[in-house]
Order: C-alpha cells, then sequence, then structure tokens
C-alpha cells in the first residue's frame, strides 16, 4: 500500500515538470522560470528589462482599449512580452505575432509589439472569459477570430484569407448584434 502511494505522490509531482517540458505554452503560468524572462509586475513580462516601459504602455493602453470595447477584464492578463525571437520560441510559439495561451496569458513576438497586435490577443483572452477556454473549438472561427481583427482595429484593409472574410461576417453580425448583447448573442452560436 505505501509504495502504491509513494508511486502516485512520484507521478503527480511529475505531472508540472511534464508539462513544463512537452507543452512549452504552459510557460506562461510560471514566465519567470525561462531564462532571462523577468517580471516587472504581476502581469507583464519581459525578456529585456531595457524596454519594459514600452512593455507596461502597450499592456496599459491595451487593457484599458479592449475593456472599454468588450467588457472589464475579469482577471487581468498577463503578458509576456519577448524581444528575441528565442524567448517566443522557449513558449513554444514560431511565426505568429503573438498567442494568447486561454486565460493564462499571452506570448508577445518581437515582430508584436504592436497595439493592435496585443488588443487581438486580449480580446481573445476575454472570449476564453467569457465563452470558455474551448471556445476556438466550439464557435465558429468567423466569430472568433473575426471579433479579434475587428474590435482590435487592425489597421490593415486587407487581411488574408480566410481573415479578412471572417472580419466581415463577424462585422456584419455585430452591427445587429450591438455591444449590448455580444456575449450573450456569441454565447448562443
Amino acid at each position: 500500500m505505501k509504495k502504491a502511494l509513494l508511486i502516485a505522490v512520484l507521478l503527480i509531482s511529475l505531472v508540472p515538470v511534464a508539462a513544463w517540458a512537452i507543452y512549452k505554452p504552459v510557460r506562461v503560468l510560471t514566465p519567470e522560470l525561462v531564462p532571462d524572462v523577468l517580471c516587472v509586475n504581476q502581469n507583464v513580462c519581459i525578456d529585456n528589462e531595457s524596454r519594459s516601459l514600452e512593455a507596461l504602455e502597450l499592456y496599459e493602453n491595451g487593457l484599458h482599449f479592449v475593456a472599454d470595447v468588450v467588457g472589464p477584464f475579469k482577471k487581468n492578463p498577463r503578458v509576456v512580452f519577448c524581444t528575441t525571437q528565442a524567448c517566443y520560441q522557449s513558449f513554444g510559439f514560431e511565426r505568429s505575432s503573438a498567442s494568447a495561451v486561454g486565460t493564462f496569458g499571452i506570448v508577445v513576438s518581437p515582430r508584436g509589439w504592436k497595439a493592435h497586435y496585443l488588443r487581438h490577443e486580449m480580446i481573445h483572452h476575454r472570449q476564453a472569459e467569457e465563452l470558455g477556454l474551448l471556445s476556438p473549438f466550439f464557435y465558429p472561427e468567423w466569430l472568433i477570430e473575426g471579433m479579434a481583427y475587428s474590435l482590435s482595429e487592425d489597421p490593415r484593409q486587407q487581411l488574408a484569407e480566410p481573415w479578412q472574410k471572417h472580419r466581415h461576417t463577424f462585422d456584419d453580425w455585430f452591427q445587429g448584434t450591438g455591444k449590448n448583447r455580444l456575449w450573450s448573442a456569441a454565447s448562443a452560436l
């Protein structure tokens, strides 16, 4: 019996270590354990301290913008700002400008240091809060991505497909739905 209990405890204690090693996005939960990443406050982490003020400004502006557009955050997101591709890759990401990991956090790549990219991912964070962590799997892609591209005020007039079509479909839907009914109407889809 003691041997079985010891094995169970050992296996349970190895799960976080295995998750850290195998599924790199989970590292957003404890970014300070990633080499060269430091957290300047509870919600903003960075791999280059000299750009902390810029990161803090992007964060605060994004937070207020998104709260005004889609409602206040239940819990403010943690954001890791990477100034190097190596940092971004250490969280398991490659090509994107930024990536949201449910409600656990957001990782911004070196090329993602633009207001609309951060707002886009913060909107995904709000979607996870309102529609659930698995919302990308259970709601139409036009809703999930169209909302993020549209309401983040992405300045690009023309997006690659299918993103442009998703933004247009969302805009048409949102015009009939309105801001006050956004989440109730979205959850009914």
